[in-house]
């Protein structure tokens, strides 16, 4: 049975102690990222978060597995979100949890030393291999969090990348562009579709100028989506003027079949401009 409250009671004791020993021997020289800051509020926090470790992890003595890895889960997961561990290299974080391990074991065998009790050595090997085993599901579930930290953000990231790159400016009181630029594939297709409606609605946009002279190449999906916000728009009582449109998007157009004969296309934009002005006189 690995449960021992003595030895629990022994390791919360040395929390403190842990703590301490595990930063004094960090070689900050050697080592980047939250490890080696000089801030004394990141080194507060640090110090913090690795004794609440200790606090939590010695329960692995007391209390039942499941229970176990739920409290100490959330634990990681602050972690894992920590901004100053996400600007430090996930190999360094690993070493210091294999460093702080090593305390552990060593704290386990003192214990052992001091409590002579009977077959102490089958106790020692079980409640070693307690503590390694613990420290691997850790440091694996670190990873995982981390990992999934990190796409959220790279998500979230590519979200904002795409709506900035197909933005909607205001012109004057009715009239707007949007300025396409960049490859256009059928994520960021959709995301200038659902983008463009939502922002003529909400700027009461009459005139929209759509400029594709900074795309080299669309395919056939997103030259559907294209037309299909062109057809939106117009349902919203939207005007909308395509310019810069280069021979090969047009030529997939036309291989697509679709119908240009309600729409008004420009070599440039200041033509659309022009042309736009003239119609509102």
């Amino acid at each position: 049975m690995h449960r021992n409250k003595g030895l629990h009671t022994f390791l919360f004791s040395k929390a403190h102690q842990l703590t301490e020993n595990w930063y004094s021997t960090i070689e900050k020289s050697n080592i980047s990222g939250v490890y080696s800051s000089s801030d004394p509020k990141v080194i507060e926090d640090l110090k913090n978060q690795n004794f609440t470790f200790h606090q939590l992890f010695c329960e692995v003595f007391i209390l039942d597995k499941e229970t176990f890895f739920k409290r100490l889960d959330d634990w990681v997961l602050t972690i894992a979100e920590d901004k100053e561990h996400l600007e430090t290299p996930t190999h360094i974080i690993i070493q210091e949890f294999m460093r702080v391990r090593k305390q552990y074991l060593e704290f386990v065998n003192e214990y052992a030393q001091i409590h002579q009790e009977k077959d102490i050595l089958e106790h020692l090997k079980l409640w070693e291999d307690i503590v390694i085993d613990s420290f691997d599901r850790v440091m694996v579930r670190f990873i995982e969090l981390q990992n999934d930290v990190v796409e959220k953000q790279l998500q979230s990231q590519e979200q904002i990348i795409h709506e900035l790159s197909a933005p909607l400016i205001s012109l004057n009181e009715d009239t707007a562009l949007v300025p396409l630029i960049g490859n256009i594939d059928p994520a960021r297709a959709k995301l200038i579709l659902e983008n463009t409606l939502e922002q003529c609605v909400r700027q009461e946009v009459s005139y929209l100028f759509i400029d594709l002279s900074g795309v080299v190449m669309i395919d056939t999906m997103v030259a559907h989506q294209l037309f299909h916000l062109i057809d939106a728009l117009e349902l919203l009582g939207v005007k909308t003027i395509l310019s810069g449109l280069r021979p090969e998007i047009a030529q997939t157009a036309v291989q697509l079949g679709l119908n240009f004969n309600n729409l008004t296309i420009t070599s440039t934009l200041a033509q659309a401009i022009t042309i736009k002005n003239d119609n509102k006189r």
